[in-house]
Order: C-alpha cells, then structure tokens, then sequence
C-alpha cells in the first residue's frame, strides 16, 4: 500500500474560526441614540438606548462645543471633565456629520488623558 504525498493544506477550520470571530466582533459592536441635542448625526445600523445618568458632549457643524445643552469653550469642558469621575461617569459624545473631524479628535484626546473608561459616540439608526 503505498502512501500519498502532503501537497495540500486543508484551510476550511482556519476559514471556520475566522468567521467564528467575525461574529462575536459585530455581535459586540454597539451604537447607542439620543435625540436630546439639535445635531444631525450620522448613522448606523444598530440602536440601543441611553443611560439617563450620563454627561453628554455636542459639537454642531459650526464646531460650537455643548456640555449638557450649556455652550462652552473647550478649556471649559475640560476643566469640567476634572471634577467628574473618570471609572463611574458617562461621557455621550454628539458629532454632527458635518463637523470637522478635529473637534472630534480634541474631545477623544481630552476624555483619553482624563482617564474616562466610559464614552459613548452617539448615532442615530
């Protein structure tokens, strides 16, 4: 009896636990939505609703930044951020579309070096 060569490699379980992976990854993305500020968001295809106790962070097209509806400047919010606490709180973050993705970027990197754990990027379904 004789033996055939190993020419191949049968690829169909790596296939397997990509696909396995690639599920638990889009099972766990979620996009919560809020209609509390007057921002045109973009979109996404999941929806889930949002904690009550939250502080929620709007920036509209003009790149005007809200904290809880008050306009602030950037250094406001900031000092802001400090008083809160960075493992409990909820940051809501409302981007209009059409705002420049630098403000966007501010706010991540401000939120980032505070230390917040919990930030929420709202969308709208």
């Amino acid at each position: 009896m004789r033996r055939e060569r190993f020419d191949k490699m049968n690829v169909v379980p790596f296939i397997d636990i990509v696909l396995v992976l690639l599920v638990i990854v889009l099972a766990t993305a979620t996009f919560v939505t809020n209609q509390s500020i007057k921002v045109d968001l973009p979109s996404a295809s999941s929806k889930k609703s949002e904690e009550k106790k939250s502080v929620h962070i709007s920036v509209d097209k003009e790149g005007n930044y809200f904290y809880d509806k008050e306009p602030l400047s950037l250094d406001e919010i900031k000092e802001r951020l400090r008083k809160l606490d960075p493992k409990k709180d909820l940051i809501s973050l409302h981007m209009d579309k059409s705002s420049q993705f630098q403000y966007f970027v501010s706010l991540i990197d401000i939120l980032k070096t505070k230390g917040f754990e919990n930030v929420s990027i709202i969308t709208k379904k």
